[in-house]
């Protein structure tokens, strides 16, 4: 196994980790905090636009069994990239859209990612993604671990998530965890 670590930041946190957590090859996704300068962030604190964090997914995943490339493919099918600090009505900073790159590698990956998109032009706009050095990782409080799945009816998962989820699963469906 040659297991590495992702941050990605797609808007909702619950989003991300709930199409990553369903991946085969990712071992963990885990929600929380980066890009800020507050200690510790609360998502209270992150909410009022005013620490810098991003709400992001530690994806920590078998290179082996899925690349970074594809990991940032599927990433870019799943959020819009191309609206600044908006992801539907989740409005802000906080709900950016970035990447947070934990080596050399990942950088020039991502930055040629998003320079083969926009040159496709897959998306109508060009991609607001922001690439970035990784900085501290701050988990997020327990209640928003495993979101989608421990609420799956919950007004949001019901109306925003789920149909994400549906959308990924149809797309990727050879690459589901059994």
């Amino acid at each position: 196994m040659a297991m590495e670590l992702a941050t990605l930041g797609g808007g909702c946190f619950w989003c991300v980790e709930a199409v990553y957590n369903q991946l085969t090859g990712v071992e963990s996704a885990i929600s929380g905090y980066m890009g800020g300068h507050v200690h510790n962030p609360s998502y209270e604190q992150v909410c009022t636009k005013t620490t810098g964090h991003a709400e992001v997914v530690n994806v920590t995943f078998d290179n082996e069994v899925i690349s970074f490339q594809d990991v940032l493919n599927i990433f870019f099918t799943v959020h819009d990239p191309t609206t600044l600090n908006r992801q539907g009505n989740d409005r802000g900073p906080q709900y950016r859209s970035g990447i947070w790159y934990h080596t050399e590698e990942q950088r020039r990956i991502a930055e040629d990612t998003i320079k083969r998109i926009d040159a496709e032009g897959l998306y109508r706009n060009k991609i607001v993604t922001e690439v970035t050095p990784a900085s501290t990782f701050w988990v997020a409080e327990d209640y928003h671990q495993d979101y989608f799945a421990n609420n799956p009816t919950q007004g949001y998962c019901s109306y925003v998530i789920a149909p994400k989820v549906a959308k990924f699963r149809k797309q990727y469906f050879e690459r589901l965890k059994s």
